[in-house]
């Protein structure tokens, strides 16, 4: 086995512990990190960007130093290697239970339970299940799970693929700031602003790469792709609006509108508005392209990783 073909083994079996385990029930480690950064903001919160911006680089970059550190230590043995890039890439993706969660509520919604739907909905996302009915649910977690599909499971395999071990935690580590201190409440809109910008660079290229390879696995790849060209640009996430879009177009169905977020109702641009209306059959529909769409970015990362460091 040569060297250039570590990441792809450790990669893909720490994909098949994600498939077969799910997450640990207790002392995940994205959960620890998040705990070590509630510490670190209670230190350093000040109602200014710069304190935020030390907040980021303290924890993220504490993050990715200390699995620099690791990989430096296992890289002389290659089984240790592949198993630090498995053991790594298992705790930061997140697709399985990802789609638990979205067929959990899509079960409860095909059983005409909105209430158990609306209870597990902020498993899955922040927004305001009361606010919602059936097809908002529905609605709220397709979207949900085409943004996620990016942040939780493609954009970590895009990172190893370019920085190893340290470029999936530290891309996990961003990615977990950002929801944590990222959002535009008056508390952290300015604390929160440096992990915010960082998680938008950074889930730059998975957020492109999920786009591409929804509308290669789904049901209607010109659908998609005509879906992100025309809607993408109008969400106002950079990131959050190509995926939307290309899952909206794949699936032949309509994302977007208004929503609320702790009170707060935004109206977002229809995606895909030639689409017809979410059903709760398409949770499941999402789920399976989700998972299509993870296992290309295995193959895509792997082939990155591997000219990579054949060109090294």
């Amino acid at each position: 086995m040569s060297a250039d073909r570590d990441f792809a083994y450790g990669a893909a079996a720490g994909l098949l512990g994600d498939l077969f385990l799910g997450d640990p029930r207790r002392g995940h480690p994205v959960a620890v990190f998040g705990r070590a950064a509630g510490a670190v903001e209670r230190v350093l919160w000040r109602d200014h960007r710069g304190w935020g911006a030390l907040h980021a680089v303290v924890c993220a970059g504490g993050a990715a130093g200390a699995a620099a550190l690791a990989s430096a230590l296992v890289r002389d043995s290659r089984a240790a290697s592949v198993a630090l890039t498995a053991a790594t890439t298992w705790a930061v993706v997140g697709g399985t239970s990802l789609g638990r969660e979205a067929r959990a509520i899509g079960g409860a919604l095909a059983a005409g339970d909105v209430e158990v739907a609306r209870e597990r909905l902020p498993h899955l996302c922040g927004r305001d299940p009361q606010a919602l009915d059936a097809d908002g649910i529905a609605r709220a977690v397709v979207e949900s799970v085409a943004e996620n599909t990016s942040d939780a499971v493609v954009g970590a395999l895009v990172w190893g693929a370019l920085g190893g071990v340290p470029g999936l935690v530290g891309f996990r580590a961003v990615n977990t700031l950002d929801a944590m201190v990222g959002h535009k409440s008056p508390k952290y809109r300015r604390y929160g602003w440096a992990s915010a910008r960082l998680d938008d660079v950074l889930g730059w290229p998975g957020a492109r790469l999920t786009a591409v390879l929804a509308a290669a696995a789904g049901d209607a790849p010109r659908g998609a792709l005509r879906a992100w060209r025309a809607d993408a640009g109008r969400h106002p996430s950079p990131n959050a609006g190509p995926v939307e879009a290309a899952f909206a177009g794949a699936l032949g169905v309509r994302l977007g509108g208004s929503l609320s977020y702790g009170g707060r109702v935004e109206h977002r641009p229809v995606l895909n508005g030639d689409g017809r209306g979410v059903e709760v059959a398409d949770i499941e529909r999402a789920v399976k392209l989700s998972r299509r769409v993870g296992l290309l970015a295995l193959g895509v990362a792997a082939a990155v990783s591997t000219i990579r460091k054949g060109g090294a």
